[in-house]
């Protein structure tokens, strides 16, 4: 009973990161901006690239490789969308200028992809070129199911032209088994997550042991290989599995990297660190915070009462 209400509060919270009425609401509110700001700032970089610099310097000091994403998804316009990639190329430059030991995170949607595919291409093609003066990765995020083409279209075109860009795939995808036979003949990093969208029914596995099977085969075909991947899973027994298989193959450290998201089990990727295990912190920052804070709670819906005490402290 308690595992089908935590499975029932999950989807709920899922829901109501896609509605746009009510991240509109929030945005525009004063105080409830600022009551649920004090929740999402567990999980976010802040509201600035400056705030997020700040938190990545001290986060390399402890030996952490970082990533920085400007949230946002789902532009309608091209001037939105532009005004994301000027704000990408901008914390290119300053990964690049303060020698930041950080890759970049992105939706493809933020950069214009639903509005059209040649826009999205033309900025990405302005971000990876930035990207690349400082050496720097692009890491493409997952989307909804059905964006799924539209993102692995580009992916696989621009692949070809700069190859510091690298791709998520999401492990619960049915799909993901014929897509990833395709991907890893790129040499862009392929970053591997179980999947967080509600998908309409038989496209997707639910959570539990057959997802984790599927998850750590993939895991296994790229550290196999030799091919550049993200272990991106806050579960603590498919990071045990992944660091037999790391040790199996003799992996070297700048072939892959364990992933959590900022302030979820930071202890054990520390302890993986520690470890001697290449570790990475996934930092986000910027006002579209409401859908990443329901998202996050999502995961495990007793993070709610952390939510509250947050809020109240």
């Amino acid at each position: 009973m308690e595992n089908e209400l935590l499975n029932l509060g999950a989807m709920a919270l899922r829901k109501a990161a896609l509605n746009e009425e009510a991240k509109a609401y929030i945005l525009s509110n004063p105080k409830l901006f600022h009551v649920l700001k004090k929740a999402a700032d567990r999980y976010i970089g802040g509201e600035t690239l400056e705030e997020t610099i700040g938190k990545v310097k001290l986060q390399n000091e402890k030996g952490f490789k970082c990533s920085i994403e400007f949230m946002g998804e789902s532009t309608r316009t091209e001037i939105e969308a532009n005004a994301a990639r000027d704000e990408f190329i901008k914390i290119c430059q300053e990964i690049k200028q303060q020698k930041l030991y950080s890759t970049i995170s992105l939706d493809l949607s933020h950069i214009g992809l639903t509005v059209s595919t040649d826009l999205c291409r033309h900025n990405l093609n302005l971000i990876c070129q930035e990207a690349a003066k400082g050496n720097i990765e692009v890491i493409i995020s997952a989307e909804d199911a059905g964006r799924t083409d539209a993102v692995l279209h580009v992916y696989n075109e621009i692949v070809k032209v700069h190859p510091n860009v690298a791709i998520t795939l999401q492990a619960y995808l049915h799909r993901t088994q014929d897509d990833f036979k395709e991907v890893i003949k790129n040499k862009g990093r392929i970053r591997i997550v179980k999947g967080a969208f509600e998908t309409p029914t038989g496209l997707s596995l639910p959570r539990g042991e057959e997802l984790d099977h599927v998850y750590l085969g993939y895991v296994d075909k790229l550290l196999s290989e030799n091919h550049l991947c993200s272990i991106a899973t806050h579960d603590k027994r498919i990071q045990h599995e992944a660091k037999a298989l790391i040790q199996q193959y003799k992996t070297k450290s700048d072939v892959y990297e364990f992933e959590s998201l900022y302030g979820i089990q930071y202890d054990q990727l520390l302890q993986l660190k520690e470890e001697g295990y290449s570790a990475k912190l996934y930092l986000v920052y910027g006002k579209e915070w409401y859908l990443y804070l329901c998202n996050r709670i999502a995961e495990y819906p007793l993070n709610l009462f952390q939510a509250l005490i947050d809020i109240v402290e």
